[in-house]
């Protein structure tokens, strides 16, 4: 079972439950993989709510490989999630917000607390970056 307070999210990949985590090493790879130097620079990239296919596969990847998966990036591209597209959008947003937003703003369920959301800050992935 997925624990929030650790930077964990669980999401159903080809009908299987797993768990994703973006560790300080999954981390690192995604900023190698997207060309930032750093934290706030791969913040940036994902703020404006805007994610591509191969973006999500990343992300992904780094969250299965940072919970312990070893499954390559080719691998996650032929997955398939609930919902299809939106369903990985869902996982990308899910993983980056417990990631950098922790658990501050959403229920113990993971669903964004009314007034955060009527704030305007239960969307943002990384909150004080923008």
């Amino acid at each position: 079972m997925a624990n929030r307070h650790r930077g964990e999210i669980e999401a159903q990949l080809d009908g299987k439950a797993f768990t994703l985590c973006l560790t300080l090493g999954a981390l690192a790879e995604l900023e190698a993989v997207f060309g930032h130097d750093d934290m706030v620079g791969l913040a940036s990239r994902f703020e404006r709510g805007r994610i591509s296919a191969r973006d999500a596969q990343r992300v992904i990847g780094a969250g299965l490989r940072g919970a312990s998966y070893d499954i390559s990036d080719a691998v996650v591209a032929s997955m398939q999630a609930e919902g299809g597209a939106a369903g990985f959008v869902d996982i990308v947003a899910r993983l980056l917000s417990v990631t950098f937003g922790g658990s501050e703003g959403t229920s113990s369920s993971g669903e964004p607390e009314p007034q955060r959301e009527a704030e305007g800050i239960a969307g943002v992935p990384f909150p004080g970056t923008r």
